[in-house]
């Protein structure tokens, strides 16, 4: 095997910004670091998922997928990455998953403190009728007739444009209760702004994690988190 055929690392979570390229250890494909996972290797020797890039070391990328970090598991596409003997917890899509989940929650905590998120079938619908909604929230276990009413509540509000509003079903009631503070949320309305901006690009990168795919409208893109 000759140096072309090995996947490259990255030189540090610097490099990983919004705007450089990095190639899939997987399919090889390069991309904006957007549309891939970062990991490094821990102090022992452990592959770590850094969904921030923003952790110390030379990193190594993956498509976003789960199939795709599956993909690294069983070929050991990480060990060869690292040109070392590293250990790879054999539930690691899991454990991506749950900090793009993780991370796509606190994001909607964030907003919600910023009085970016209204919750109730009223207050959403009086938030559709004054063109204020950045994009939709229905708990996972929401009924379908509550998300039909809610559609059209949308479509009144702006008939052109009412069912292209960005819609997410990626969390739980109760997940939405946690994140909100409050109880049996089950419909609930982004307003526009970067809070919510950034909300929709976290749950974009959870649902096409999961999934493979981005359904009904298209978010916008994802903006950089601000730096602590």
């Amino acid at each position: 095997m000759n140096d072309a055929d090995e996947p490259t690392l990255d030189a540090g979570p610097l490099t990983g910004r919004a705007g450089s390229e990095r190639t899939c250890i997987v399919n090889r494909r390069s991309g904006s670091p957007d549309g891939l996972v970062r990991f490094v290797v821990g102090p022992e020797g452990d592959v770590v998922p850094d969904v921030k890039a923003r952790l110390p070391g030379r990193g190594a990328w993956v498509t976003a997928t789960r199939p795709a970090v599956a993909e690294a598991v069983k070929r050991k596409l990480f060990a060869r990455a690292f040109k070392r003997e590293v250990t790879v917890a054999a539930d690691l899509p899991d454990l991506v998953e749950k900090l793009l989940e993780a991370q796509a929650i606190a994001a909607l905590s964030l907003a919600n403190k910023a009085g970016a998120v209204v919750t109730g079938f009223s207050k959403v619908e009086g938030a559709l009728a004054e063109g204020k909604v950045a994009g939709l929230l229905h708990a996972s276990d929401a009924s379908d007739d509550g998300v039909r009413k809610i559609g059209q509540a949308a479509r009144r509000a702006d008939p052109d444009t009412g069912d292209d509003l960005p819609r997410v079903t990626a969390f739980t009631s109760l997940q939405l209760d946690l994140a909100l503070g409050r109880m049996n949320v089950v419909h609930a309305a982004l307003l526009a702004g970067g809070p919510s901006t950034n909300v929709l690009a976290r749950c974009t990168a959870l649902e096409v994690y999961r999934t493979g795919s981005v359904t009904g409208a298209t978010p916008p893109a994802p903006v950089n988190e601000p730096k602590h």
